[in-house]
């Protein structure tokens, strides 16, 4: 007796081949080629569950540690509200960029036109799972700056708002997507349904580009702040330990997933999932370098902090040195 995966499976695989715009069709009502592979959508469950979905628990995990490290100090002091922001954006781009291709039929048809040697995109269902959970996760800790809802302490200084630079980038970012989407649809008589052209495909691409240069800024203005606090008390180290592991375990699962089907175009036709375990990586080492090479003792103000207390107790005693 069939399983119900493979039941599901059938089922999608039949819908989506006889369906119009597949490759069985003879036209499309949009324009679109012809001769366009149809792919079906993947079913509810991992179809290739293997043991480094443990990428997604680490990254998964990886979010809890700072929101509860905030908590239990009632303090955000020490980090930097640029981060979670640029964070939040960044993720928003990857769940959008991500179930498109995992379950739009337009998206997937024309990346199996343009990778017809490998034409499912090395996109699965705990990929969905954890851009959704790090949309939520990346929000909380964002909150967490909003001292009316949390009533956490908060440091002082430039480093302790979001900053125009942030911002700037994050309607740069917006702008350049509308654009994009603008040229594609107003492409000739196709207006993206033909993958040998802009099309479609391009503007979830453009999307999910937004997530990789998310990645590779976001890290600095924390870098930037641990180094003139001249610490990394604040910032939780289990966090960036998961994140090393998630980032290592992420981009071997791209690598054995497109080793099974053969082909090496499911990574190339997914750089963004490569870029982000490669870049992560890197930061998070810079991370750790900061805590237990460079900065290991408390940051410049509790120095002073503990100076000024050490002079109020003598002061307080009669005591003199």
């Amino acid at each position: 007796m069939a399983s119900p995966q493979a039941v599901r499976f059938a089922q999608a695989l039949s819908r989506y081949t006889r369906s119009p715009g597949g490759a069985s069709s003879s036209s499309s009502s949009n324009g679109g080629s012809s001769t366009l592979p149809s792919t079906p959508i993947p079913p509810l469950l991992p179809s290739n569950p293997n043991p480094l979905l443990t990428n997604t628990a680490s990254w998964s995990l990886s979010f809890y540690p700072q929101p509860l490290l905030n908590l239990r100090r009632r303090s955000t002091t020490g980090t930097t509200p640029a981060f979670p922001f640029i964070n939040t954006f960044g993720f928003i781009s990857y769940l959008a960029s991500t179930l498109a291709f995992y379950a739009s039929p337009l998206i997937r048809r024309q990346y199996a036109a343009r990778n017809p040697s490998a034409p499912d995109p090395a996109v699965r269902t705990n990929d969905v799972v954890y851009a959704a959970h790090a949309v939520l996760l990346s929000t909380l800790v964002w909150s967490q700056y909003a001292r009316r809802i949390w009533g956490f302490e908060q440091g002082r200084g430039p480093r302790e708002s979001v900053g125009v630079a942030i911002r700037a980038i994050a309607a740069g970012c917006v702008v350049a997507v509308v654009a994009v989407t603008v040229f594609v649809a107003t492409q000739g008589p196709s207006r993206g349904y033909d993958a040998q052209a802009w099309a479609w495909i391009d503007v979830v691409y453009a999307v999910s580009y937004i997530k990789l240069f998310v990645t590779v800024i976001k890290y600095i203005p924390q870098v930037q702040t641990n180094y003139e606090r001249k610490s990394t008390v604040g910032l939780s180290m289990d966090q960036v330990i998961l994140d090393i592991v998630g980032g290592v375990l992420s981009v071997a699962q791209l690598l054995i997933d497109s080793l099974l089907q053969g082909d090496w175009s499911g990574v190339t036709g997914n750089p963004v999932k490569l870029g982000l375990g490669n870049v992560s990586v890197v930061f998070d080492v810079i991370f750790v370098l900061q805590r237990y090479v460079f900065y290991p003792g408390p940051s410049i103000e509790d120095k002073k902090a503990e100076v000024e207390n050490g002079e109020g107790n003598r002061l307080l005693h009669g005591r003199e040195d």
